[in-house]
């Protein structure tokens, strides 16, 4: 791989990863519930989670998408419904009281697996493998996936920050649901390119 288009796949690594998504956003979410230490496990399934989904992807999976152009409608209707209900349990999810459970973030693997299902992700793998690989060697393919997770782990991981910093703010509970609404809010409307592209 050339030096100009390892740069370029770099930045289009950067780009996709640190802009607002799903994941972002449910990491943000984190953050503020429960800090930066309890969603580790979250941001390294993101992190991880991606660049198999790179590797699965650029190694054949995509053939099953030219071969069956109906499992990418089918694999579109269980994103949208996943990422709904995910917003819904963020919007409705109950303020925290002095000495309660503060709930359990999500663990590496539901991060993992819930690549299968982001709209964002499926995007950013597809480009990835089709624009920046100059060939489908599982060398190509392996560099995207290691570049992907060079820069894709501390780029979600600014967004949990973030969110660690805002629940200073939201130590009132009603600031907290304020909060936890708008970002079941941004949620849905990252949903706005997929269901209307």
């Amino acid at each position: 791989m050339s030096l100009e288009l390892l740069t370029a796949l770099a930045a289009f690594a950067l780009v996709s990863s640190i802009t607002p998504g799903p994941n972002n956003l449910m990491l943000m979410a984190s953050g503020a519930n429960f800090g930066f230490r309890r969603t580790i496990p979250h941001m390294l399934g993101v992190g991880l989670g991606f660049v198999i989904m790179v590797l699965l992807v650029g190694t054949g999976l995509v053939q099953v998408f030219d071969a069956y152009p109906v499992s990418h409608t089918i694999l579109k209707t269980v994103s949208v419904a996943y990422l709904l209900f995910l917003a819904f349990k963020i919007a409705t999810a109950a303020p925290i009281r002095d000495g309660a459970d503060k709930g359990t973030p999500m663990t590496f693997l539901q991060a993992a697996a819930f690549q299968w299902v982001n709209p964002k992700a499926w995007t950013m793998a597809l480009t990835a493998v089709t624009v920046y690989t100059p060939d489908t060697t599982l060398w190509a393919i392996a560099i995207v996936a290691i570049v992907f997770g060079a820069i894709n782990l501390p780029a979600v991981s600014s967004w949990t920050l973030l969110g660690q910093q805002m629940a200073r703010v939201l130590t009132n509970p009603s600031r907290l649901a304020t909060f936890n609404r708008t970002m079941a809010a941004l949620l849905v409307a990252s949903l706005y390119p997929v269901l209307f592209p």
